[in-house]
């Protein structure tokens, strides 16, 4: 395989880009300068250094005035958020969904990225989620009502399914075990004002307001 393909491929791999688009970037990429290609390739190279995942919603972040020990710098600015109600944790799909949702100011819960969706049951399709990472964050929390905020694909819907099961079996177990959490616990989804076969990425602000405040 040549320069050309090798670097195609990868391009490929990132979401929503074919082949045509892939090529297109390669072409853009052999006209720049060195220059703009060395830059390229060190803010890359930063990203992959110096962008954590945040140890509780698993949002990337980077970490600001990063000190030996400092505990905070496992924990993205939201969940550092002292203002945040703690006892509200919505799930979401991807990390532009916790974004949207963000964005709209009218969310002052936490966040929990599952990190995708499966559209069926088998063992390949469900290694890609933080199940156990769910189960953990359940369990060690004390939350009165959780969102189960995934898109109304047919993905999605499976997913809602298999994330109430993992919620309400994780409460068991905290119940069972003597843990410091609540005696009941309150699964909603958002509201039906996302369209069937939707995502949050693309809805607007005022939809989104729309399908949290109407949850249930």
């Amino acid at each position: 395989m040549d320069t050309f393909d090798k670097l195609k491929n990868i391009f490929r791999d990132f979401p929503t880009v074919g082949s045509r688009t892939a090529g297109r970037f390669v072409y853009y990429l052999i006209k720049l300068p060195k220059e703009r290609i060395d830059e390229l390739v060190n803010a890359v190279l930063e990203l992959k250094n110096k962008i954590k995942l945040c140890e509780l919603c698993f949002s990337p972040f980077e970490p600001l005035n990063s000190t030996q020990g400092n505990s905070q710098n496992t924990l993205c600015l939201i969940c550092q958020n002292p203002t945040k109600n703690k006892n509200i944790l919505c799930i979401v799909e991807k990390e532009s969904d916790l974004l949207s949702l963000e964005s709209t100011k009218k969310f002052n819960g936490l966040y929990f990225i599952l990190g995708g969706t499966v559209a069926t049951m088998r063992k390949d399709d469900l290694s890609q989620l933080r199940i156990e990472e769910l189960k953990k964050r359940v369990k060690n929390s004390n939350f009165s009502e959780i969102i189960v905020a995934l898109n109304p694909t047919p993905e999605g819907r499976t997913t809602s399914v298999l994330v109430e099961q993992i919620i309400k079996l994780a409460w068991q177990e905290a119940i069972a075990s003597g843990g410091e959490t609540t005696s009941t616990i309150k699964i909603t989804h958002l509201a039906r004002g996302i369209p069937v076969g939707g995502e949050l990425e693309y809805a607007d602000e005022e939809t989104l307001q729309s399908a949290l405040e109407d949850r249930k």
